[in-house]
């Protein structure tokens, strides 16, 4: 009976620890994606409000992103690790 309870409750600690392992890898995927809230022709940048901190950054972009890049829409950096 003993040994019965020792193994429900290791199963429900491991099961409670994989829980809270997988939940905060989700909740870091996107910290280096936003919305775009503005653009500068000038430099080809984008300022972007970030989805985990709310914080905005501006980044410049090359040509080719920067045509795809625009305002209102989601976007990802890949160089960065979230703002």
């Amino acid at each position: 009976m003993l040994k019965i309870n020792i193994t429900k409750k290791f199963i429900f600690l491991l099961f409670t620890v994989l829980i809270v392992a997988c939940s905060s890898d989700d909740d870091n995927t996107d910290c280096n994606c936003g919305e775009i809230i503005s653009d500068d022709p000038g430099n080809l940048s984008v300022t972007i409000i970030s989805d985990c901190s709310g914080n905005e950054e501006t980044f410049v972009l090359d040509y080719d992103d920067w045509l795809t890049a625009f305002v209102g829409t989601n976007f990802c950096i890949t160089n960065s690790d979230g703002w």
